[in-house]
């Protein structure tokens, strides 16, 4: 997908020196991936803490693997 936007030179600058990155495409790629997982383990660790999920090491390791 193709798209245009504007990012914060600071932001961008600092994030790419964090990086271990070349490129424009792969950072803008790490950083969404990186949101991603954030997010997926904040939804986990809520559904765990609400007791709706009851998962065992392998469960777990297995939800891990599918990243």
């Amino acid at each position: 997908m193709r798209a245009t936007i504007v990012i914060d030179d600071a932001l961008f600058k600092e994030a790419f020196l964090l990086s271990n990155v070349k490129t424009k495409k792969e950072l803008i790629s790490l950083s969404l991936q990186e949101f991603i997982r954030k997010k997926r383990l904040e939804h986990l660790a809520g559904m765990y803490a609400s007791g709706a999920v009851s998962m065992s090491c392998e469960d777990l390791e297995t939800y891990r693997a599918d990243d």
